[in-house]
């Protein structure tokens, strides 16, 4: 760092992400068949505001308007996922050319504009011809994605230069299947475990295909890490970080960059049952899983503060305690109810870089949900001016186009300056993007929560780029972050 800014190099990476569900909406269109999250969200209590995807944010249609932000707010990458069931409805067998062909426009566009792809093939819309055959705790999945990844990468391959090939596999094997919260809502930590082993295995298969396909380009698969710490120096707390941080971080770091799970957590998880019964690891497993990759993309949002029972330690739902007075008595909170802490995405590049060696990193993820409206901040001094006047009607209007964010801009400069650290501390951190593009449909809290640098009026589909856009289209601009 230099004076008041931090630089990045003048070849970092800058971008946004966004992925399928999220954003583009028609699931009935064009031969789209229906993914588990269709199925999920239209399930009674399963979102917080009982909305769905069906529309979202009208990508699929406002695509070329969406480029045009990217190109506005100056971004020299974009990173996106391609919806598994618009290519192939049933998750195998005969091809959606018009998916193919709604991806193939999108490349095009953004290459146009010099806005560099960055391309997720699975980020949780699994087709749910699949679910119904077993879905992810079984092997044929796997397969399957092997098989949705060659057809895939050979229409796109010669474009696409930068290939992830899960986004979270965390979430997919662990939140879908062992907490329920999302699709496909199972509750069930032998399907979990399976599901999360068929997940890397299906990354595995997927590498050397994108390799074949797409001659020259870096592929990696992006994971949400975070710190485990104990809430307090009792035995059972730091039993507890230990077994979350395996839960979380290890349990997909070892296998990709060490060929084998975690013993610990392989023990831990045989005396409590949780093991998937039969053969659900094959010798040459984990032999594919760890096959090597040109990046790893991290995912960070918070840390986690691990609190154990004092007789059950391995009850894993009382660890993920928000606030306890011996950790976080100064806490600050994003809407969603996630603990702001900046200093976790240093502690969680410098980890990987010491711990696993990664030979490339990317910020795949990083935002925080602020739910701020346009003219919010102006509500107040408004109404003290009254409604009076015409030059107070037009200030009313100008104001309702604009959206001060000035949490996510902080947000967002102080995590930029933990990564910032990171590099000079050797870690090959080479782009970060920022989730999201633009407020969209957050999983199971629906429309409640708005991640986005754009503002996102779902009932005419305008969007407004908040102040926090307009400052890191700055930040893009001079590749440096202002330290104050």
């Amino acid at each position: 760092m230099a004076g008041s800014r931090a630089t990045f190099p003048k070849d970092f990476v800058w971008g946004s992400a966004t992925s399928a569900y999220q954003i583009e909406g028609a699931t009935h269109e064009d031969g789209r068949g229906e993914s588990i999250w269709d199925r999920f969200s239209k399930t009674a209590s399963n979102i917080k505001d009982g909305s769905n995807g069906d529309v979202a944010c009208d990508h699929y249609h406002r695509w070329r308007d969406d480029i045009a932000l990217l190109k506005r707010l100056g971004h020299a990458a974009y990173r996106f996922s391609i919806a598994w069931p618009r290519i192939c409805p049933t998750g195998r067998g005969p091809i959606n050319q018009r998916g193919i062909d709604f991806y193939s426009r999108l490349v095009d566009g953004l290459l146009e504009n010099k806005i560099e792809p960055y391309v997720t093939l699975f980020h949780w819309d699994l087709p749910q011809a699949l679910q119904d055959q077993g879905g992810w705790p079984s092997r044929s999945t796997a397969e399957a994605f092997a098989d949705y990844a060659d057809v895939t990468t050979r229409h796109l391959g010669a474009r696409g230069k930068h290939w992830i090939t899960h986004n979270e596999p965390w979430c997919s094997g662990f939140v879908g299947h062992q907490k329920g919260n999302h699709a496909p809502g199972l509750r069930d930590w032998r399907a979990a475990v399976a599901a999360s082993h068929h997940l890397l295995l299906s990354h595995g298969w997927a590498v050397p295909i994108l390799r074949q396909n797409s001659p020259g380009a870096e592929v990696g698969i992006a994971l949400n890490l975070s710190p485990s710490m104990p809430a307090s120096s009792r035995p059972a707390d730091h039993d507890a970080a230990r077994r979350y941080d395996g839960y979380i971080n290890r349990w997909f770091l070892e296998p990709l960059f060490r060929g084998a799970y975690p013993a610990d957590i392989l023990a831990d998880y045989e005396e409590d049952e949780r093991l998937p019964q039969g053969e659900w690891i094959r010798a040459e497993d984990l032999r594919h899983i760890c096959v090597p990759t040109d990046f790893l993309g991290i995912n960070y949002y918070n840390r986690h503060i691990a609190r154990g029972a004092p007789q059950k330690p391995e009850q894993m739902q009382t660890m993920e305690s928000s606030d306890p007075p011996s950790v976080a008595t100064t806490a600050q909170y994003t809407d969603i109810g996630w603990e702001v802490y900046a200093p976790g995405m240093f502690e969680v590049l410098v980890r990987v870089h010491l711990e696993y060696r990664v030979g490339k990193v990317y910020v795949t993820e990083n935002g925080a949900s602020y739910n701020d409206g346009p003219g919010q901040a102006q509500q107040g001094k408004q109404g003290q001016q009254g409604q009076g006047s015409q030059r107070s009607q037009r200030s009313q209007r100008s104001q309702r186009k604009k959206v001060p964010d000035a949490r996510r801009v902080a947000f967002l400069r102080e995590h930029l300056l933990a990564a910032r650290r990171a590099m000079d501390a050797g870690v090959p951190l080479s782009g970060y993007f920022v989730w999201s593009l633009m407020d969209n449909y957050e999983w199971d809290h629906g429309y409640t929560q708005r991640f986005g640098l754009s503002w996102v009026d779902y009932q005419t589909q305008e969007r407004i780029p908040k102040d926090s856009a307009d400052w890191y289209r700055k930040v893009i601009e001079e590749s440096a972050v202002p330290v104050h």
